[in-house]
């Protein structure tokens, strides 16, 4: 007769037998992938546009956010699978009621949203028609020239890009 031995005593236990496979990990749960902090939160727009008889031929469209009380360009995030451009595309319709015909490509935006790096993809797009209806999202839209619609923006990196769009237009043969 043997006797028990007492727990495992100092040093690495002894291999006895198969080696047993390590627990399989838990499936993470489904949503979108956590970005790591320097990854910026990718988005894109359009400085809407349409001919006017109102000096200067064209009138630019802002959205007002209520969220933030500002005004700004129609702009919004990436969704999984979608190009820049139609992101930009589809993001002037959902917030102007606008389709459009995207023209010459803008500068991208960079800066810091809630701590984060944004990227904001930028493109000309002339309005093809459209109806606006408010939203929690964008409660109006005003329809301005140049001048008076770089005066409204309440950001300056907005309205820097007035004098680039125009530029971007004439080069392009639209004005």
């Amino acid at each position: 007769m043997t006797a028990a031995l007492p727990g495992p005593g100092p040093g690495p236990k002894p291999e006895s037998g198969p080696r047993s496979e390590p627990e399989p990990k838990p499936e993470p749960e489904p949503g979108p992938e956590p970005k790591p902090e320097s990854e910026p939160v990718l988005a894109a727009g359009c400085l809407l546009w349409r001919r006017s008889t109102a000096p200067g031929g064209l009138e630019l469209c802002l959205v007002h956010r209520p969220k933030y009380d500002d005004w700004s360009w129609p702009k919004g995030k990436l969704q999984p699978g979608e190009t820049l451009l139609a992101c930009a595309l589809r993001e002037v319709e959902e917030e102007t009621g606008h389709r459009c015909v995207p023209g010459p490509v803008l500068p991208t935006v960079r800066y810091l949203s809630n701590g984060r790096p944004k990227e904001v993809h930028y493109w000309a797009a002339e309005s093809a028609g459209g109806h606006f209806t408010p939203s929690s999202e964008v409660d109006r839209v005003r329809w301005l020239p140049p001048d008076e619609a770089r005066a409204r923006l309440t950001r300056l990196r907005d309205s820097d890009l007035v004098p680039v769009l125009l530029d971007a237009l004439r080069g392009a043969g639209a004005l």
